[in-house]
């Protein structure tokens, strides 16, 4: 492939990484504003957030899938083509149920996108060259965090709550236009392989169920007859999925690339870090609108160290694993994550601008370090032909992660404050707490991140594992064999 070709590539791909998260992201500025607008209740206003991650991760293993069968462009294009369509339905909303359903057609647009960008870029660009595309492409993740938050808070202002879904419009359309023009169609399996609908069925049920009963628990309440009916459902279908997926000739969910003792390693990893590190923005944003009574815009702004670092050590991280391998640079970024964690354990009830920003900062170094190193291991580890599969799984459990880290920062609101009065914290509408309520949201803040430190320290177990080179054992040789396509 011509070296123009790849580069514009990458630019298509990390343009839509770029508005998924942007999408991701500003709402929350805006959510204020849009219930204030629609007359709608705080629930709906917490779906709109939690819907759109909801429908994107329960898509990320199936599309990934699909991709292998069907081939990644047309895919691709889709998933630009029903982005721009949910964000020009949320512009016009007229209550808060269908903002709600529109951001979950949303979400489809955007699972998609999450899903098939990855195998995309790892099949433009020869392995020396992939770390460094991985860490320039995830600076427009690093890059939509900043811009949601900043751009949200100037379009409400300027022009109304409805401007946040149009702005991203005109991008979508364009990178399917210019996707349609360039991206490689791509060569589709030599045998006709059936779509495991009934493993799709389950999965998504199982997922729904667990992902549905974790955002709810704090409103509904941990022991209430809805959420453990959730977590039985959830538990039910799981179990029935990877029972099915083990008996599958084409399964959904390939087990067999665990044979592959660092692709095994790579999921261990990216579980345990996601529960450490995504809530962290919820957390402070906990901390620094309820115990510290900071505005949001302060709240923002002191959350900026958290992303722009990453913006110059991702593509750093990407070479290096590019140069001496992915393992060192994913050890070293995971043992930054977890002392920078360790020092936000320490805040306390009273604001300490270093102890703050000097962690966020380095947090966002060690992620540059850690995260364009664990990509390329992980595709590095699956065979090209199910690329799609191993990213789907790949990130489905980076968000399942994401989940449960956003589960222990509710949890920990709710042992010191009021479920609706947490919920009234994050959202920004309530920042007057009581001196002794404040104090203890405080502490239970420097409790869960002493548990993101022990979650760290496990995801750093699982990055010893890389250290050690894999010779093609039997093991790694029956993974790939289970993976490859019958000859005719």
């Amino acid at each position: 492939m011509s070296s123009n070709r790849k580069w514009a590539i990458l630019a298509v791909t990390t343009l839509g990484a770029f508005i998924f998260n942007v999408d991701a992201t500003i709402v929350v500025v805006g959510l204020p504003r849009i219930l204030e607008g629609l007359h709608a209740s705080i629930s709906a206003g917490l779906w709109t957030l939690n819907g759109y991650l909801l429908v994107s991760t329960i898509l990320l293993l199936p599309v990934g899938r699909w991709s292998d069968l069907f081939g990644r462009k047309q895919i691709y294009i889709v998933g630009y083509s029903v982005f721009a369509l949910g964000s020009a339905l949320c512009a016009l909303a007229p209550s808060g149920g269908a903002l709600v359903g529109f951001r979950l057609v949303q979400g489809v647009g955007g699972g998609i996108l999450a899903s098939v960008a990855t195998p995309i870029i790892t099949e433009a660009f020869p392995p020396e060259e992939l770390g460094r595309a991985l860490g320039i492409n995830s600076i427009a993740w690093v890059l939509g965090s900043v811009v949601g938050p900043v751009a949200g808070g100037a379009l409400v202002s300027g022009f109304g709550w409805r401007s946040i879904f149009w702005v991203t419009v005109p991008f979508a359309i364009a990178g399917a236009l210019v996707g349609a023009a360039i991206l490689p169609a791509g060569k589709r399996p030599q045998t006709r392989q059936p779509m495991d609908w009934i493993g799709v069925m389950s999965f998504s049920i199982a997922l729904a169920s667990l992902l549905i009963a974790l955002s709810e628990g704090l409103a509904w309440g941990w022991t209430s007859s809805r959420i453990l009916g959730l977590f039985a459902l959830a538990g039910v279908s799981i179990v029935g999925f990877f029972f099915g997926e083990s008996k599958r000739k084409y399964p959904l969910f390939m087990l067999s690339l665990f044979r592959h003792r660092h692709f095994a390693a790579t999921q261990g990893v990216v579980v345990f870090a996601s529960i450490a590190f995504f809530a962290t923005t919820f957390l402070l944003t906990f901390y620094l609108q309820g115990a510290l009574h900071q505005t949001p815009l302060a709240t923002g702004l002191f959350l900026l160290p958290l992303s722009i670092p990453q913006m110059i050590t991702a593509p750093y991280g990407g070479r290096l694993a590019d140069r001496i391998g992915f393992a060192r640079p994913i050890v070293f970024g995971l043992v930054i994550l977890a002392i920078s964690d360790w020092l936000l354990s320490l805040l306390g009830p009273h604001l300490n601008y270093m102890l703050l920003i000097i962690p966020l900062a380095l947090i966002s170094v060690g992620n540059g370090f850690y995260w364009p190193p664990l990509v390329k291991a992980t595709m590095q580890s699956a065979p090209r032909n199910v690329a799609g599969a191993a990213s789907g799984m790949f990130y489905t459990l980076r968000n399942v992660g994401f989940t449960l880290s956003l589960t222990l920062a509710l949890l920990s609101a709710e042992s010191s404050l009021p479920a609706a009065t947490a919920t009234k914290v994050f959202l920004g509408i309530e920042n007057t707490l009581t001196k002794s309520s404040a104090a203890a949201l405080s502490h239970s803040v420097d409790i869960t991140f002493r548990l993101f430190v022990i979650s760290y320290i496990v995801a750093l177990c699982f990055s010893i594992l890389l250290l050690k080179r894999v010779s093609p054992s039997a093991g790694e040789k029956e993974a790939r064999q289970a993976t490859a396509p019958e000859p005719h």
